[in-house]
């Protein structure tokens, strides 16, 4: 019996963090009592034990050994503790990366689980062939350096069989008809050099220049450490987007799927030419999906092929996917594999298979067109709800080729992008900008769909029927008892019940998506709310312009520099400002503290006196009739709840002196004064905007004892990024189209305030014009652009 078999044996899992890893850890130790486990995990800052009481022993598939522990007088704590030995390893590492006390816990294992591997199908080729081809090798190399031979069992895939039609039996490649004589060696050579070519070309300077101009397409004038964050961000992905499509490239060229395929079969080739006198068993998965039974029908972890495509599906964002509607869909549940897995353990070297595939295709089908009639069907009784409320109508599945379904995906693309691009052309802000918003998850809707044809329709496509002959004769050999509690016969699947009753479920649970009528209630909003107006948070920050008020710097120079012009000065002002509006637009777009240096010059000559008379009158007749009434009590609430409340802006001090009751703390622009005691047009120091407003925020917190996480920060433009960016709780306030399309992506809170309802509403933000007797008493600049 298996239990009788494994029992007083040390078994090592690689791979235990991944869904088929965490599968394997929670049936050893519910169904094999005797055995204890070694968890070779990569460990990170965290550490190995951390990491595996994270990701593993807080899943829920552990929740039915806690209840039958609850039985006994052991604590699952305890148990782990007894049972389980976390070593920190990396299997992309000679020597798996083990230290010396590790690789003595490691040398006393009886078997050896290998299921660690790059499962994603568009995994960059290094990444690729560093753990799924040269994984398994590392792992036989290390026990063969420590001169020991425990059972390997490594875990393979089906799909090294590669794009063949017909039968695909339990054998190696290189031993079969197929076998193109590939050097693995040369492989791995290649793939470390392309990385290596890669990075250099990334490094060019057009290359640079290209991504750098993206960079600001994304975020505006966020400010140079921004830019600078986005611009390796965006080269970064630029090195990985294209060792993947190289890897899809190759493996593609010599008749694999893609390069997880790829990799897994020049890994078996590898392992079994350099294993030494290790004894090695493969075990070969088709499709895993979600469980059947153990440790509870429908456990899975993560998406895995099958889920994206089906869920979007049901949100009607696929309307048909590319496919052979009488072809065999060989998907597997998760305890079947895992039960074969410990099955071929259990049974030793001398008399486990070499090979053992773990499929259903040749034994009991499930057809493309079956499955997809079940999900039609199913999602037909219990659809998914758009935002609204409203039931999403599943359309009648088609089955185009592949091609002709990624050529619709294109055009759809680019349409959606052409518009998304004349919608950030335009000063869209708060609910408005929201739609470029959506648009922008729109597109990245029909990217996903994209990838999902490109990753998963070559799997839909497959024609190749995997034999399980060994899998059989595994299962007859097995006991009544074992056959029982560990089922991986193939057969015992009733697949419409499974996909309608199991699966489809727990797709649904998983993917946290509308399943019930009604329109969405704004609970997530509620609840940042909550966080950010929590008491325990230290300091508020707010930007003021488009944040707290509907206005800006040029609208306040032009109260103060029309408030003592006569009528036909003031007609001049007004057309000479809307003439350059468009110039001093593109510069505030490009760079906002060049932008104030650049416009406050109009302030030179300016009497200090009469700015700050003038000022008292821009506080009641602008600032306060453009301010958002929402915001000021905000403001007010983080009063009253004890946090300091800090205005951060890029005005001058004059213009928000005023606002200093509301405030504990105001950094603003200043400008130098002469002798004579007018503005010299020169700012005193570094105006605070961008990046200077994340530092000012950083100062003021280190010089108080706050903590930066938690500080809330309130403000409506990308280049805010930085201050939002820096604080624990960012607020976006009525956005414009960039940062709303961030803010929606990060999951920020977004508020939509307005001016007060019957308030002025002037055309033109010019001052209250005054008499003529006080008109002659101002100065007149020897500027010609503005006259105070």
């Amino acid at each position: 019996m298996i239990a009788e078999q494994l029992d007083g044996t040390r078994i090592a899992i690689t791979g235990s963090t991944g869904f088929v890893g965490t599968a394997l850890v929670e049936r050893l130790l519910r169904s094999v009592p005797g055995c204890s486990l070694v968890l070779l995990i990569r460990g990170g800052k965290r550490g190995a034990p951390e990491r595996a009481r994270r990701e593993i022993f807080k899943n829920d598939a552990f929740d039915r050994l806690k209840e039958e522990l609850r039985e006994t007088a052991e604590p699952f704590d305890a148990m782990l503790e007894r049972r389980v030995i976390t070593v920190n390893g990396d299997v992309s590492t000679d020597g798996l990366g083990l230290s010396e006390a590790d690789r003595a816990i490691f040398a006393s294992c009886d078997v050896i689980i290998h299921s660690a591997a790059a499962v994603a199908f568009d995994s960059p080729l290094d990444t690729a062939v560093e753990i799924n081809l040269l994984g398994p090798t590392r792992v036989a190399q290390t026990l063969n350096d420590m001169n020991v031979t425990p059972h390997l069992v490594a875990v393979s895939t089906c799909y090294v069989a590669g794009n063949r039609r017909g039968n695909a039996p339990e054998e190696l490649v290189s031993e079969g008809p197929f076998d193109l004589g590939l050097n693995w060696r040369k492989e791995v050579a290649a793939a470390r050099r392309l990385r290596s070519d890669t990075e250099a070309a990334s490094r060019l300077p057009e290359q640079l220049r290209e991504f750098r101009s993206d960079a600001r397409k994304e975020l505006g004038a966020a400010g140079a450490p921004a830019l600078a964050s986005k611009t390796e961000h965006i080269r970064e992905k630029w090195c990985t987007d294209q060792l993947v499509e190289a890897g899809r490239a190759r493996a593609a060229s010599i008749g694999w799927p893609d390069a997880y395929a790829y990799t897994k079969a020049l890994g078996e080739q590898a392992l079994m030419e350099t294993k030494g006198n290790v004894p090695v068993s493969i075990v070969r998965p088709s499709i895993i999906e979600s469980a059947l039974a153990e440790p509870r029908p429908g456990w899975i972890r993560g998406f895995r092929m099958a889920e994206p495509v089906i869920i979007s599906y049901a949100r009607g964002l696929l309307t048909q996917f590319p496919g052979v509607p009488e072809g065999t869909v060989d998907v597997i549940p998760v305890d079947i594999v895992v039960a074969a897995i410990i099955a071929v353990a259990a049974m030793g070297p001398e008399h486990a298979p070499r090979i053992t595939q773990v499929a259903s295709g040749g034994i009991n089908p499930l057809k493309y067109k079956t499955l997809v009639d079940n999900v039609r069907t199913w999602f037909t009784e219990h659809p998914l709800y758009d935002a609204e409320g409203q039931p999403i109508v599943v359309p009648e599945w088609q089955f185009p080729a592949r091609g002709k379904v990624q050529q619709q995906l294109k055009r759809a693309k680019t349409v959606v992008t052409r518009t998304e691009r004349a919608l950030q052309a335009l000063p869209l802000r708060g609910t408005q900008a929201t739609w470029a918003a959506k648009l922008e998850e729109r597109k990245h809707d029909i990217e996903r769909a994209y990838e999902y044809v490109q990753l998963y329709g070559l799997y839909t496509e497959c024609e190749a029927i995997y034999q399980v002959d060994n899998l059989m004769k595994v299962w007859d050999s097995l006991p009544a008892t074992d056959q029982a509690a560990f089922n991986c016969d193939p057969r015992s699947v009733d697949w419409p019940k499974y996909v309608t009753t199991i699966h489809l479920p727990s797709v649904v649970a998983h993917a946290r998506v509308k399943s019930t009528p009604g329109k969405n209630r704004n609970d997530r909003a509620d609840r940042l709310r909550r966080n950010v107006l929590s008491p325990e948070r230290h300091v508020a920050a707010f930007d003021l312009e488009n944040t707290l008020i509907s206005s800006n710097v040029v609208e306040s120079f032009s109260f103060l520099a029309t408030r003592r012009l006569n009528m036909p000065e003031r007609m001049r002002y007004v057309l000479r400002t809307l003439a350059q509006a468009p110039g001093l637009s593109s510069m505030d777009r490009k760079d906002r503290a060049d932008f104030l240096r650049y416009f406050y010059r109009r302030y030179e000559d300016a009497p200090v006196a009469q700015i700050d008379e003038d000022s008292k009158d821009l506080l009641t007749q602008l600032i306060i009739t453009k301010s958002f009434p929402a915001g000021m009590r905000r403001v007010r609430e983080h009063r009253a709840l004890g946090h300091r409340t800090v205005l951060i802006t890029g005005a001058l001090d004059f213009a928000v002196a005023g606002l200093k009751p509301l405030f504990d703390e105001i950094v603003a622009a200043e400008m130098t004064v002469r002798p004579d005691g007018t503005y010299s047009g020169e700012l005193a120091k570094v105006p605070p905007t961008g990046e200077t407003r994340a530092q000012v925020l950083a100062d003021y917190c280190k010089a108080e004892g706050f903590l930066l996480e938690e500080c809330v920060a309130y403000a409506d433009s990308t280049s805010d990024l930085p201050l939002l960016e820096c604080v624990g709780f960012p607020v976006a306030v009525n956005p414009e189209t960039r940062l709303a399309a961030i803010a929606r992506k990060r999951g920020w809170l977004v508020e939509e305030w307005e001016k007060a309802p019957g308030g002025p509403r002037p055309l033109l933000p010019i001052g209250t014009m005054l008499s003529e007797r006080e008109r002659k008493r101002t100065f007149v600049g020897s500027a010609p652009r503005s006259r105070f």
